[in-house]
């Protein structure tokens, strides 16, 4: 392997040298380790060390870098206690994760590293959300984040570089090129020859280099990053390496033709430094040996600490609580008497606009949302008044915008980020039930992301632009899920969510948006999350709902004239108000619950579940359930109307009313 020192010094090269054996000298240990029982699972990286150890040596400390699986050698360069490092591996109280994730899924803000999650391609999107952080704040600063050939083949990769080149930022998307995912070739992957024809494709700079020279790789990453923070923009390097071992440990190598083992053998990134080194005279047997040494005794060290560490407890209670970032809410009461009769869309406005006022940290992300106003305008004229840095058009790219909202909150900025429908949220599913809801409870990193869900049936919009999606959610610990169902709910608990630093998932009925109004505080105020309302106190028959379904409910009160309801307004959805649900369940003996989702699988049976476990003896009749059909939702008139809960609610009230 031909090295070129360029201007480097001897003490530099050494420095080098010392930082990429280390990481060589970590993983044989481990895999001894392996074979004893004392690690459960190990992801290999001999053999690409030079790229993970040159890339961090290149950055500066306090810029971030997001590793995946091999990628060890960001770890010890950025000097992250071994002690730690290996109680993680072991599942330990002490690791990073309390004994809770496994390997390098992990991060760290003191040493500025977000690890990866098993979905690999979201991470990405993270990286996009640290730069645009940077980028806002005018810091030059540059984000470096890794993908694997075959993780570049997920959609995530190709919404991250897009976003990044639309918006200009400084992302460093290093690509290990090992020629395998997992065991399939990359013939199999894709059809291109190299990953460097990508850049140009997405308007960016793409650069290749030989990633098994720790020189190439230290100089190349030095260089673009320096570029990059002088004049920001998105960069692709793409290292050439390969695997030595299996994708982990367990899967072997067999499918791995024996020639190109034999091949890259002798490309080895550190035996070859290191021969280079002696060669030149820059680095002696004697100062080798004792390099070796010190390391050697550093790891026994670290794993001796790591071994004597105990294994987590388990407290279920703590368990629970760590899910969510702690924050005891004091709900805020409007500053004046003013009120202004304002529609369900507007209340979400003010809101909007008032939480930007309050959060300059806050920034608005969507599909349309910036001059257009979003679709439903809700956003109009934002611009004029916050400008485009804050409100900001994105690409078609639900998961790489979640992504961002993710990674600003690394960054300690808060983010709305808007589905044109709440139907389409289903494209950035992973990013929201994986990384936004999982984040906490993994490493202490909160998810300060608002997702704003325009959701709803009833308007003859069809199967993709009408969806009662809120039970997707409803199952996942770690979100917040929220419905208003009036206009002065709408904009307490938007600001209420936004204030929040957990992650929390707004919906919005769609038919409320201009049909419903109400005179509210012109002041900035919030509502509890986890509080439900009562909307009516009647005796005979209690009815727990939300969104639309509350104004169905009182529809039906006011034609039946002779029979007293008990209408519940949840407004939130995770968590939901238990104690509020027994009361209404005490005041009448008769439940119903409804909702506009569809009955199979929907809210209303886990409550009517909790109900009959906590709540029997308080029971006159069967808690019933109205929902929508299980179909998806139609778009004729006729059919639509057919499938909502609201022509099947009066019967099956009057039945009830009789039992």
């Amino acid at each position: 392997m031909n090295y070129n020192r360029k201007d480097y010094t001897e003490d530099e090269l050494i420095s080098l040298y010392r930082a990429i054996l280390k990481p060589r000298l970590i993983e044989e240990r481990m895999l001894v380790l392996l074979r004893q029982g004392k690690v459960s699972k190990w992801f290999s990286g001999i053999g690409q060390e030079a790229i993970s150890v040159g890339s961090a040596l290149a950055l500066e400390k306090d810029e971030y870098i997001l590793p995946l699986h091999r990628n060890l050698g960001v770890f010890t360069s950025r000097e992250v206690p071994l002690d730690r490092l290996f109680a993680q591996f072991q599942g330990k109280e002490t690791g990073f994760t309390k004994g809770r994730d496994r390997s390098f899924h992990f991060g760290s803000n003191e040493h500025h590293i977000v690890g990866m999650i098993s979905h690999l391609g979201p991470q990405l999107a993270v990286a996009d959300g640290i730069a645009l952080a940077d980028l806002l704040e005018k810091k030059e600063k540059v984000t470096l984040v890794f993908s694997g050939d075959g993780g570049a083949s997920e959609g995530d990769f190709h919404e991250a570089l897009n976003v990044a080149a639309v918006w200009g930022l400084p992302v460093i998307f290093m690509i290990e090129n090992n020629g395998y995912g997992l065991s399939t070739p990359s013939s199999e992957q894709f059809k291109f020859g190299q990953f460097i024809d990508k850049g140009p494709a997405y308007g960016i700079d793409a650069l290749q280099v030989d990633g098994n020279n720790i020189i190439e790789v230290y100089h190349t990453v030095r260089q673009a990053a320096a570029s990059i923070r002088k004049n920001p923009r998105p960069m692709l390097i793409e290292a050439i390496t390969f695997r030595m071992r299996g994708h982990e440990e367990a899967s072997g190598t067999k499918y791995v033709p024996q020639e190109l083992f034999e091949k890259w053998a002798k490309k080895d990134p550190v035996e070859n430094f290191e021969k280079y080194l002696l060669d030149e005279v820059i680095l002696t047997q004697k100062v080798m040996e004792n390099i070796k040494a010190e390391l050697r005794t550093e790891i026994e060290n670290g794993l001796q600490a790591a071994f004597a560490a105990p294994m987590p407890a388990a407290n279920p209670q703590q368990e629970l609580e760590d899910m969510y970032k702690p924050f005891d809410q004091e709900v805020i009461q409007p500053a004046s008497e003013a009120k202004t009769e304002r529609r369900f869309v507007d209340a979400i406005s003010d809101a909007l606009r008032q939480s930007m006022e309050r959060y300059p940290e806050l920034v608005l992300m969507g599909q349309d949302i910036a001059e257009y106003g979003g679709v439903f305008k809700v956003t109009e004229g934002f611009v004029d008044q916050f400008g485009k840095e804050r409100v900001r058009n994105t690409s078609l790219c639900e998961s790489a915008i979640l992504g961002v909202g993710l990674g600003m909150s690394v960054r300690q900025k808060k983010s709305m980020v808007e589905m044109q429908f709440a139907d389409f949220v289903s494209a950035g599913f992973s990013q929201i039930v994986n990384n936004l809801a999982k984040s906490h409870y993994r490493w202490g990193q909160h998810a300060d992301v608002v997702v704003r869900m325009p959701t709803g049936a009833g308007a003859a919009a069809g199967p993709f632009h009408s969806q009662s999606n809120e039970a997707w959610f409803f199952h996942t610990p770690g979100l917040k899920v929220v419905y208003p169902s009036s206009p002065y709910d709408a904009k307490g608990l938007l600001n209420a969510a936004i204030e929040d630093p957990n992650p929390v998932l707004y919906f919005e009925h769609k038919l409320l948006y201009r049909a419903i109004s109400q005179e509210i505080p012109d002041a900035y105020y919030t509502v509890e999350i986890g509080k439900a309302r009562t909307v009516a106190e009647g005796d005979d028959l209690t009815i727990i709902t939300y969104g639309m379904g509350v104004h169905w409910a009182q529809q039906l009160q006011q034609e039946l004239a002779d029979a007293s309801l008990y209408i519940l307004d949840l407004r939130s959805l995770l968590p939901w108000d238990k104690e509020a649900v027994r009361a209404a369940v005490d005041r009448t003996g008769r439940v119903l619950i409804l909702h506009e989702d569809t009955l199979t699988g929907g809210i209303g049976g886990e409550i009517s579940a909790w109900i009959g476990e906590h709540c029997f003896e308080l029971l006159d009749a069967p808690v019933a359930r109205v929902a929508s059909l299980d179909t998806a939702v139609p778009f004729a008139p006729p059919l639509e109307q057919e499938f909502l809960p609201k022509q099947r609610l009066r019967q099956k009230v009057e039945e009830m009313l009789a039992y």
